[in-house]
C-alpha cells in the first residue's frame, strides 16, 4: 500500500510571516497524520517552514529540488531529489502528490496550482489573496478548496484521501 503524499507549495524568499506560520503548522499536522510531506526542498520560505514543522512532529519529508546545488537544501528534508530541471520540476511535485496545498501565493506557486488543476489533482488554497482564490476556483470549481487555516486544510485533505 502506498503512502499518502501531501504537497505543500508556496513562496520562497517572498513568503509572508503568516505563510511561514501556516506552513509550519501544515507540516506538523501532515506528520501527525502519518503522511509524507513533499515540498520544493529548498531552505527558503514555505518549503523550509513546512519541512521544519513536519520534522518537529517526527514526519518524513521529501524535497524535489530545482537544481543540483546541495547548499540550497532545507536542513529538514529527509530525502532530496535533485532534478536539474528548474521550474519544470513543479510538474513532478504535483503529479507525485495525492493533494496539493498552496500556502501563500507567488508566480511559482501559481504555476504549481495550474499544473495540479491540469493534472486533476485536488488543490487546497490557504491564502488571503482573494483574486487568486477566485481565479483558481473558476478554473476548477470542483477540485479547488479555499480554507482559512492549516487545520481546515488538513480536514479537507483527510476527506480527499479516504
Amino acid at each position: 500500500m502506498t503512502k499518502t503524499i501531501i504537497c505543500v507549495m508556496g513562496p520562497g524568499e517572498q513568503a509572508k510571516a503568516r505563510d511561514l506560520q501556516n506552513a509550519y503548522e501544515l507540516g506538523c499536522l501532515i506528520a501527525q497524520e502519518g503522511w509524507i510531506l513533499l515540498t520544493g526542498g529548498r531552505n527558503a520560505g514555505v518549503m523550509d517552514a513546512a519541512n521544519q514543522g513536519a520534522k518537529s512532529a517526527d514526519g518524513l519529508t521529501l524535497g524535489i529540488l530545482p537544481g543540483c546545488d546541495r547548499n540550497n537544501i532545507s536542513n529538514y528534508v529527509d530525502i532530496a531529489i535533485f532534478t536539474d530541471m528548474g521550474s519544470a520540476r513543479n510538474n513532478i511535485n504535483v503529479l507525485s502528490s495525492n493533494v496539493v496545498i498552496a500556502c501563500g501565493m507567488g508566480a511559482g506557486t501559481a504555476s504549481e496550482i495550474a499544473l495540479a488543476i491540469k493534472g486533476n489533482k485536488p488543490v487546497i488554497l490557504l491564502t488571503d489573496d482573494r483574486e487568486s482564490q477566485a481565479f483558481f476556483k473558476k478554473l476548477s470549481p470542483d477540485n479547488v478548496y479555499i480554507v482559512e487555516s492549516a487545520v481546515d486544510a488538513i480536514a479537507i485533505a483527510k476527506s480527499l484521501v479516504k
